[in-house]
């Protein structure tokens, strides 16, 4: 869980606030338990060895980041839970950034950066990696989370509205193919949307993104996403989101919000249909999704204290034969 829900589709919907009144929950560091992997991953990308230090360290760029931005996955520390490493088809991710030529990777939704780091630290060559968000304010504290600086860490970063046609146009996906951009790599640093990368991008990662739209602007923005994946085989969109058993709602009991999930289901088929154009078969893709429980308890770390409807979480890859 990330930023609230969106459940009305507009033509361009606008940024969310800062600030969520019913996302007014104090920070408690009893939230603070990164498994080893994390740890390691953090001791080394801050240089930061010892965990007591550390942990100050992690505590108060949090808090400065929640008094900006008082999101959930801030409070609850989801931005150390390693989202893209833990995914399935996370092998195939590194190995097209290893085998492939200007395998271009963009973290979309990136927040402070740790999924981009992530892979990078895993070996991804770092110049075909990018990361966008809607603002750049988390991208700039993340700096401050790992210690480095524009120029220490210079990753290519472009903000904007993916709703908005100057900074993502939706088009049709190309038909699997031997690249036609396979020796164009645009220069990453310069762009100021994404619309230049149609077709070029071999690997297309979101983290807790789709669940804060309505099911209409879910489809929107696979499709927009669909028509920047390259048309090499094996290029790949993959992530990971609220879902549940049956296409609906996810709605805590004893709230007010409610969040649209797909079903492994209905998630795979809104793919097929999108590069099949509707026409019907698969498209030429493989889609694999499947759900598990999300840790945080029924409560969700204390945040819905009535709640009976265990919250799950959908993790996929679409990937083209």
């Amino acid at each position: 869980m990330s930023h609230p829900s969106m459940t009305t589709a507009t033509s361009v919907p606008s940024a969310p606030e800062n600030r969520h009144e019913e996302w007014d929950c104090s920070l408690d560091d009893q939230y603070y338990d990164p498994d080893p992997e994390a740890l390691a991953f953090y001791q080394k990308e801050t240089g930061i060895e010892d965990d007591a230090e550390l942990k100050q360290h992690i505590l108060t760029v949090q808090k400065e980041a929640f008094s900006i931005y008082n999101y959930p996955c801030i409070r609850v520390f989801e931005f150390m839970r390693l989202k893209l490493a833990r995914l399935p088809a996370y092998d195939q991710v590194l190995r097209l950034g290893r085998e492939r030529e200007n395998a271009l990777l963009l973290d979309l939704g990136c927040c402070f950066g740790n999924d981009t780091r992530k892979v990078i630290q895993d070996g991804y060559p770092k110049h075909n990696v990018m990361a966008s968000d809607l603002r750049k304010g988390l991208w700039d504290l993340g700096h401050k989370l790992f210690c480095s600086t524009p120029q220490s860490f210079p990753v290519a970063f472009v903000e904007g509205n993916i709703f908005d046609p100057e900074f993502l146009t939706s088009a049709p996906p190309l038909a699997t193919s031997t690249s036609v951009y396979a020796d164009l790599r645009p220069d990453l640093a310069s762009l100021t949307s994404l619309n230049p990368l149609r077709g070029r991008m071999s690997v297309i990662f979101t983290g807790a993104l789709f669940h804060l739209f309505s099911f209409e602007q879910q489809h929107s923005i696979a499709k927009s996403l669909a028509g920047l994946l390259s048309p090499d085989p094996g290029s790949m969109l993959i992530g990971v989101q609220g879902g549940t058993f049956e296409k609906g709602f996810w709605q805590p009991t004893g709230s007010e919000y409610k969040m649209a999930c797909h079903s492994p289901e209905s998630w795979a088929q809104m793919w097929h249909d999108i590069f099949s154009n509707g026409e019907g078969g698969d498209g030429g893709v493989k889609v694999e999704a499947k759900l598990r429980t999300e840790v945080g308890g029924l409560d969700f770390f204390g945040m819905f204290a009535e709640n009976k409807n265990q919250y799950h979480v959908l993790e996929w890859s679409v990937i083209r034969k």
